[in-house]
């Protein structure tokens, strides 16, 4: 493992104290414009049937659905068409990294502004090998829908690949058996109840908080803003989530400011935990992709016990089709997403 700092005068070797294997080094900084760079549109039909049509880069910035400025990367989905029944469904974006992953963490990761809300919504940040599903495996860090709160974190798998009842983790486990083969392709998930703010309406509302702090040495005060950020660590032995809010003055350091070290080791206990007890972690996954997407009703969203529970109105195709400007706050705000190795 090589630290890539110039002029910092820090190695590895000076990080010998920290906990073997939780220690890594920044590998790549996505920001704003380096989205484009860093992903591809992904114009493909929706693999969850979704009401919905995904768009390329050019329909995409040409439709104002994705933009950039230096600190700031925007997709979002059309709020302004009324779709007829028997065409296309509504216009989004699905983007997928160049590069794929193995043992890894994404922190600083997925420094979210902006999540997609809505009746009929069904956003996702997750990892996989398009190519290989499900043997390659499947990370849902961030998904949900239809609003419904909180947040739920994921594995899809081949057979064989189970998570035990009880373990030390902040959120509840759904189901256990990450199989997909297996209650309908449910997955094991976790859904992150210590913090209902982790998805939808209440993660948009948390307004961001500011931590004053002076610095003695130069007697200046200095000001951090907080971000809301997921981060996900995935090794042999096991797969973290961690959520901490803006506002969260107790989020660790490193994970929250683009540092070019981090130690896992001290990021205290993740909102989800999947360890490799009954789950060979190795065999089930192998190098996955980046994908972020947003798209409509579908398998999950539009399942019409689902849709009718999460108290929207009409039916899920209908109401996606009809109301436009219900979508007006159906979009991702990224500040960043750095990946370390």
């Amino acid at each position: 493992m090589k630290l890539n700092i110039i002029g910092g005068g820090l190695t590895l070797a000076s990080m010998a104290g920290y906990a073997l294997g939780a220690v890594y080094t920044l590998n790549e900084k996505i920001v704003g414009e380096g989205f484009y760079s860093s992903f591809n549109f992904e114009a493909i039909p929706d693999p969850t049937n979704g009401r919905v049509t995904y768009v390329d880069q050019a329909t995409a910035q040409m439709l104002n659905l994705t933009y950039a400025t230096g600190d700031t990367f925007i997709m979002r989905a059309d709020d302004t068409t009324v779709l007829t029944p028997s065409g296309p469904g509504r216009n989004s974006v699905r983007i997928r990294s160049n590069s794929q992953y193995t043992q890894h963490v994404v922190s600083d990761s997925f420094d979210m502004q902006h999540m997609p809300e809505g009746c009929g919504t069904w956003p996702a940040v997750w990892e996989t090998n398009e190519s290989n599903w499900p043997f390659g495996g499947e990370v849902d860090i961030v998904e949900g829908v239809n609003d419904v709160e909180p947040n739920q974190s994921t594995l899809h798998t081949s057979p064989n690949c189970t998570m035990p009842a009880s373990i030390t983790q902040l959120g509840t486990p759904v189901l256990t058996d990450c199989d997909t083969a297996a209650n309908g392709n449910a997955g094991c998930g976790v859904q992150l109840t210590e913090d209902y703010n982790s998805f939808g309406p209440g993660f948009n509302s948390i307004d961001g908080g500011w931590c004053t702090t002076t610095n003695h040495v130069f007697n200046t005060v200095a000001a951090y803003r907080f971000s809301r950020r997921y981060a996900m660590e995935r090794t042999n032995d096991y797969i973290k989530v961690w959520f901490w809010e803006r506002h969260d003055i107790f989020a660790p350091f490193d994970a929250t400011t683009g540092a070019w070290i981090i130690d896992t080791s001290l990021w205290g206990t993740p909102a989800a935990n999947f360890p490799n007890t009954d789950c060979d972690l190795a065999s089930h996954f192998d190098a996955n992709n980046i994908i972020i997407n947003l798209t409509f009703c579908g398998d999950w969203a539009g399942n019409s016990a689902v849709y009718s529970a999460s108290g929207c109105p009409s039916d899920c195709v209908s109401y996606v089709d009809n109301n436009p400007t219900a979508f007006t706050n159906a979009y991702f705000e990224f500040s960043s997403i750095n990946v370390y190795t």
